[in-house]
């Protein structure tokens, strides 16, 4: 029976931005300090008397964001003080954005945006260590965007692809690293349950909100338990209650938090301390002047990958989840003039073999393979001057040596493919001489036997012997035999 039940789902994606500083004060903004509260000023730590000055770069990100998914750029903007009483909020309220966000509306992955605004981070409390709570305030006054979707999604796979989406984008902008496993991009996932007649009449169901979600794993099973849930209670006749709720990793479900507060509540106002921004009058902040600093944006990047490359699918995704792998590709391929064998090469050699010899610990360190060596490396693959084996040694020689030429590495390692007969036929002779025994069973007839003698052959040339040059050659005696 089909579930006479429609999720809808709304995101609120929160992604620290990289500053020199904090978003109000000079402290540094610092996403690894080597100990608590040692980037804390009276500013961030809201002492009395003090006064917040508007970091002008966080502010830049954020429109340079917006710019990115097609929003509409605010040209009057204020702050306003969002009042809540936590440990974590030293001044008593959060200085964010209510009436008047940076960004309004914008899509990104097909799902609508409601609203891009910036804010200041809270500070981070831990309860233990020694039994007790702590307040670290290193993250305190760190400049913060938010965004959040319009209530469009109905399902969790969306909702990730989403999120994943807005990951690559700030990291693509160079605006944030948003490392969910640092708390760098934190998720908040509303969801709510109606009747699909109520849901097209634009009626929808009371929600709950998933708070501080820290992986797409627990945004995904957090969405898919609590449609499972609020299905269930409102199939037995129950109510949802407005509420915030958290995610238990271990268990994998939901848990009751505290009665989800409404705006009214937080009673924003205007910041007297923060000037007003008409950003229609700021030069850099001309959408035209931020247009140039844009890059070619990931979804923009994949479609010239895969239609100018004609990679897979596959392929694509893993060069586009980093973009200074995805700029490496393209400065090694960009000598080839669309050589489809070379190219085609360059994806197999950096992406299986490369990539996971630097994921090795030992190879994390090491320096990257200049393009045009790369590049050199593909050449010598493709002309047959190294072997395919030949040339997974040769990689690993130029990862640890980044300066020496692949030729040169290549000539030092005896890896320079031997397709000359006379170096070959000595070769080829000792090793019919030594297997008599096979030579006879490819005589009667056992063709996988010329297999055999040509993988001993290269044993013997340690790799560096033209195969095709071997074949052709051992064909040659055995038949004349």
């Amino acid at each position: 029976m089909e579930n006479q039940y429609v999720p809808t789902i709304g995101l609120e994606i929160h992604a620290e931005l990289k500053t020199a500083s904090k978003m109000f004060c000079s402290c540094p903004n610092d996403p690894e300090p080597s100990k608590p509260n040692i980037n804390v000023c009276p500013i961030c730590l809201g002492h009395p008397g003090t006064l917040p000055v508007l970091n002008m770069e966080a502010i830049r990100h954020v429109l340079r964001v917006g710019l990115s998914v097609n929003g509409s750029l605010a040209d009057f903007t204020e702050w306003d003080r969002k009042n809540y009483f936590y440990p974590d909020i030293p001044k008593g309220y959060q200085i964010s954005q209510y009436k008047y966000p940076l960004i309004s509306g914008g899509e990104l992955s097909g799902i609508a945006i409601e609203r891009i605004h910036l804010e200041e981070d809270t500070a981070q409390s831990t309860h233990d260590t020694h039994k007790k709570s702590l307040v670290d305030f290193n993250r305190s006054g760190l400049p913060l965007m938010e965004l959040v979707t319009k209530p469009v999604i109905h399902d969790a796979k969306t909702a990730v692809t989403f999120a994943k989406e807005l990951q690559l984008l700030l990291r693509y902008l160079s605006v944030g690293d948003a490392n969910m496993q640092k708390g760098e991009m934190r998720i908040e996932a509303n969801i709510s349950l109606a009747k699909k007649s109520d849901t097209e009449n634009k009626k929808f169901g009371t929600k709950t909100e998933i708070k501080n979600l820290n992986s797409f794993r627990a945004l995904e099973q957090s969405i898919a338990f609590e449609i499972s849930r609020q299905t269930s209670l409102l199939s037995h006749g129950g109510k949802v209650v407005q509420e915030t709720r958290g995610w238990d990793d271990k268990k994998e479900e939901t848990f009751s938090q505290r009665i989800k507060e409404s705006s009214h509540d937080y009673r924003y106002f205007p910041d007297p301390d923060i000037p007003k921004l008409k950003i229609s009058e700021i030069k850099e902040f001309h959408p035209d002047v931020l247009m140039e600093t844009i890059p070619e944006l990931p979804w923009n990047k994949r479609e010239r990958l895969q239609n100018d490359y004609q990679l897979t699918v596959k392929e694509v995704d893993l060069l586009i989840e980093s973009p200074d792998i995805a700029n490496y590709f393209d400065s090694i391929v960009s000598s080839f003039k669309g050589d489809q064998k070379k190219i085609r090469l360059t994806a197999n050699y950096l992406l299986t073999d490369y990539l996971g010899m630097r994921n090795r610990e030992e190879n994390k360190d090491h320096e990257m393979i200049p393009a045009d060596s790369f590049s050199k490396l593909i050449d010598m693959i493709a002309s047959g001057t190294i072997s395919s084996r030949g040339a997974k040694d040769l990689l690993s020689h130029m990862s640890k040596d980044t300066s020496s030429s692949p030729t040169d590495l290549a000539d030092k390692h005896g890896l320079i493919q031997k397709s000359d007969s006379a170096d070959l036929e000595p070769m080829i002779v000792k090793i019919l001489a030594d297997n008599v025994s096979v030579v006879n069973e490819y005589k009667n007839g056992k063709t996988a036997s010329l297999q055999y003698l040509i993988g001993q052959v290269m044993k013997l040339a340690r790799g560096s012997a033209n195969p095709e040059i071997v074949r052709k050659i051992l064909i040659d005696k055995l038949t004349k035999a």
